[in-house]
């Protein structure tokens, strides 16, 4: 792996050498240049407005009605059976609530599953540019982590080269980790590719550990869940979480979906990470995913809305936009506006234009393919986009 999932040194001499080169995340060390700087802060992904009051009042009243305790280990039936429904009520899938694990949050779930399905020296296939966390899962699973790297396409869109995703299959792969909608391109894996990928996972017997939890921002195509698709319901690992679908990311409410004897081995390895996860949350992410129609509508749309204004503003500015085709984040090219240095371009953007976003390079095994990309996230408030919007265009434009 890259060192850097950070901007800075990143070496500990107490720290064990699979951990080595990972440490105060990106977003963290953004958000902090955000503070110091009193920049507009578009790098890290979280939103600036609560979720739905349904699910906070949900949240009180499990907090006054005593619901403080250790819940059961997989999680409350109810939250279980919510989870379940949700997946028939969107995607046709017929979910026993037993074969779902609630976790403190997708992260834990995705390193739970790695930690419990991996032996030292297996090997993990993942697209880069790679959301940070999935390099140190993988590290302290004792894996090692392989990638096959999204680039443009012509019409601006990301996609990847399938004989090299095959060629990366080796006798080590036990799993393919793949993140849809993905971070931070906006990638929407189409119906096409994803056939692909699960044709490749049946023929060499691969696990396949999906991270969806952008599930509900998708703008463009839709979202296809992979365990649908013929011969994938027991090879996938489906993973989601609350935090962005509700806007509570703070509430590390997340899941994962396996058959029997996966979701057995997943457990073990998570109750001994975190035993078990916030109690009053449960209950109220239950009423979260039992909301109407109308609000999963209305999240897709006031997000399309948000990407749009500020993707304007971003053209304006000189930038080579990605329209996202989901989650809440746009990348960009900086070269028409600037050097191909994202690293030093996102350092120095504060001070130039009041607004922090992150260097997308440091999400690349490989950072030279990423250097010249940043990420900029659209989940804030229209006048917060507005007015950082107006910074940039002034700035570049």
């Amino acid at each position: 792996m890259a060192e850097l999932p950070t901007l800075t040194s990143n070496r500990q001499p107490h720290l064990n050498t699979r951990l080595q080169g990972f440490g105060t995340t990106i977003f963290a060390e953004m958000s902090a240049l955000a503070a110091k700087t009193n920049a507009i802060n578009l790098g890290q992904g979280f939103p600036d407005t609560d979720g739905p009051a349904e699910i906070i009042e949900a949240a009180i009243t499990a907090l006054r009605g005593g619901q403080n305790q250790y819940p059961p280990g997989p999680g409350t039936s109810e939250l279980r059976q919510a989870i379940a429904d949700h997946q028939q009520r969107f995607y046709g899938m017929a979910t026993d609530p037993d074969t779902v694990l609630v976790t403190t949050g997708a992260t834990e779930a995705l390193t739970a599953t790695l930690i419990a399905l991996c032996e030292t020296g297996d090997e993990i296939l993942a697209f880069d540019p790679t959301y940070d966390s999935y390099g140190a899962a993988v590290a302290m699973a004792g894996a090692r982590l392989r990638t096959v790297t999204l680039t443009p396409s012509e019409e601006g869109h990301f996609t990847f080269d399938r004989d090299r995703f095959s060629a990366s299959i080796s006798p080590k792969t036990r799993a393919v980790l793949l993140n849809t909608p993905h971070n931070p391109t906006g990638k929407v894996f189409t119906a096409e590719e994803l056939a692909f990928i699960a044709d490749c996972c049946i023929r060499h017997d691969l696990i396949l550990i999906t991270d969806e939890v952008y599930e509900h921002m998708v703008f463009d195509g839709a979202h296809h869940p992979v365990a649908t698709l013929d011969g994938m319901a027991d090879r996938t690992v489906t993973v989601s979480s609350a935090g962005k679908t509700f806007s509570v990311t703070g509430w590390k409410i997340g899941w994962a979906i396996a058959r029997p004897d996966l979701l057995s081995a997943i457990r073990t390895a998570k109750q001994f990470l975190t035993f078990v996860s916030g109690a009053p949350f449960q209950p109220a992410v239950a009423a979260g995913l039992a909301l109407g129609d109308d609000y999963f509508e209305q999240l897709t749309s006031q997000l399309r809305h948000k990407r749009d204004l500020l993707g304007g503003y971003l053209e304006r500015a000189g930038f080579e936009v990605y329209q996202p085709q989901g989650t809440y984040f746009t990348m960009v090219d900086i070269k028409p506006v600037s050097q191909s240095d994202g690293i030093a371009f996102c350092l120095s953007l504060p001070e130039r234009a009041g607004v922090v976003a992150v260097p997308a390079q440091v999400f690349y095994k490989d950072q030279s393919e990423g250097a010249s990309l940043v990420r900029f996230c659209f989940t804030k408030r229209d006048e917060v986009l507005i007015e950082a919007g107006e910074r940039l265009q002034a700035t570049f434009g």
